[in-house]
């Protein structure tokens, strides 16, 4: 999966490849969920060495690398956008720039919290919506919505895992970003931005604890 994560969140390849992938793999593996999944390694030039400058696109193959089939692992310096090159460029030290305060520390932090609250590896892996640069999908009562570019996109999901009437919510933006579920989720990306909804009443209490201490600071 490594080379179709960086084949379709660097080079914007048809996002649907990432089902084509897992379907391969099942011909050869007995246990999906056992394989590793990750963006940067420590054999290979770095996603931002290869995609300069693509940062939103950094962030979408980081949740899916977290949210997706496998073992996630996230490879230190990627969530402070380190871009070293081939070995070992990309092994850059971290300690003098360790800052957790930054917006992809966060955005991993949450994601982690909402995974281990909804529990989604006991879920099954559902592919919902593949476009060009727009794909879904869930693992119990978690959507996940991406893109591989930065231009605005919208959807209506249709097949999702939601019933009719709930409510659900983007965990980046848990009290702002919510709707009730009326023939589908209506999903607006901007500006090449990730999303995930859960119910309402399933967000983890770090998410709302961290959403609540932005609102005290504004």
């Amino acid at each position: 999966m490594y080379y179709t994560i960086n084949d379709v969140f660097g080079n914007g390849a048809y996002m649907g490849n990432i089902k084509s992938r897992y379907d391969n793999e099942a011909s050869h593996f007995t246990d999906l969920d056992a394989l590793g999944l990750f963006v940067d390694n420590h054999d290979n030039a770095r996603f931002l060495h290869n995609h300069s400058g693509a940062k939103t696109n950094l962030k979408n193959a980081t949740v899916f690398s977290l949210t997706g089939r496998g073992i996630p692992f996230v490879y230190y310096g990627t969530e402070q956008y380190y871009g070293g090159g081939n070995d070992p460029q990309n092994r850059e030290s971290l300690w003098q720039s360790l800052n957790t305060s930054s917006d992809f520390y966060q955005l991993i932090k949450k994601v982690n919290a909402q995974r281990k609250k909804s529990q989604i590896w006991t879920q099954p892996w559902v592919e919902r919506y593949a476009a060009q640069n727009f794909y879904s999908f869930s693992r119990g009562k978690f959507l996940v919505a991406l893109t591989n570019g930065t231009a605005n996109q919208s959807y209506k999901v249709t097949y999702h895992p939601f019933s009719e009437g709930e409510t659900v919510c983007n965990i980046f933006f848990p009290t702002t970003d919510c709707q009730t579920v009326s023939g589908g989720v209506n999903v607006y990306l901007s500006n090449g931005e990730s999303k995930i909804y859960v119910p309402q009443s399933m967000i983890a209490n770090e998410i709302l604890l961290d959403a609540a201490a932005e609102v005290y600071l504004q």
